[in-house]
């Protein structure tokens, strides 16, 4: 009868393996050479666009739509406010539809906390996150009467310190209700910026900061609104429609549909 064999490595206890294991992990870290080396990063062949290119882009958006709106139905800067604390993670149009009836009932601050969590909960439920952004419109209305008269500051530190309120919705309040050249970074301008090469960016704060430095200044009070246009229903993220776009020939995107 044939005498089995087994090996070494198939005996070993589960104590020993995982003995070694961890050996073997601090001579790694030990010997930095020893180390998977990482792998090279691809600097991007995109040219960048000239300030020709930039105010040209800009000269043509203004053309199309001298005065562009935000699509968030407002009353007033208050209003605006919950609006847009209202839109995080949702549509414009889905948030539309829920806030008639809402500020129909509280359009300033103290009528909102007179009006209630629960309350405000139950009118605004077809809004994702409805919940977390009821607590969210008391809180910050709160904050308002405690620390700035019940009134909408138009500062971004002020603005950043309520509930539920970021750098993109400080920004959009400063742009539509004062009238401040900020530029709100959503997923559609981080898209356009990326995409054409106007403004790319890894995250939507330097996306932000490439734009502030490229857009003319002529040009900054309506920025975010001209780009939140064209990436919302021209530069779309699945299909865009290139041949509708207004700047297709100076966009760097190597796969648009038309090319220039």
């Amino acid at each position: 009868m044939a005498r089995r064999t087994t090996s070494k490595k198939a005996t070993r206890k589960p104590a020993e393996v995982a003995k070694r294991a961890k050996l073997a992990k601090r001579k790694l870290h030990a010997n930095p050479k020893l180390q998977a080396k990482p792998e090279p990063q691809v600097k991007s062949k995109i040219k960048p666009w000239s300030a020709a290119e930039v105010t040209e882009a800009f000269r043509r958006f203004h053309t199309a739509n001298p005065e562009p709106r935000g699509e968030l139905q407002h009353i007033n800067p208050y209003t605006l406010l919950v609006a847009v604390v209202l839109s995080a993670q949702a549509t414009d149009a889905g948030v539309n539809k829920a806030t008639p009836a809402l500020f129909a009932a509280a359009d300033t601050p103290e009528k909102m906390v007179a009006l209630g969590e629960a309350k405000v909960r139950e009118l605004i439920k077809t809004i994702g996150l409805y919940r977390t952004k009821a607590k969210n419109v008391i809180a910050l209305s709160e904050q308002l009467i405690a620390r700035h008269h019940g009134l909408v500051p138009p500062l971004r530190e002020a603005l950043e310190e309520l509930p539920g309120v970021g750098r993109k919705t400080a920004n959009v309040v400063l742009n539509i209700a004062f009238g401040q050249p900020t530029i709100a970074v959503d997923t559609h301008i981080f898209r356009v910026g990326n995409r054409t090469g106007l403004a790319p960016g890894k995250d939507p704060y330097e996306v932000e900061m490439n734009l502030e430095r490229v857009v003319p200044d002529a040009y900054k009070l309506h920025a975010h609104h001209w780009l939140i246009l064209h990436g919302r229903y021209t530069c779309v993220a699945r299909k865009p429609l290139c041949e509708k776009c207004l700047i297709n020939d100076l966009c760097r995107w190597p796969e648009k549909t038309v090319q220039a």
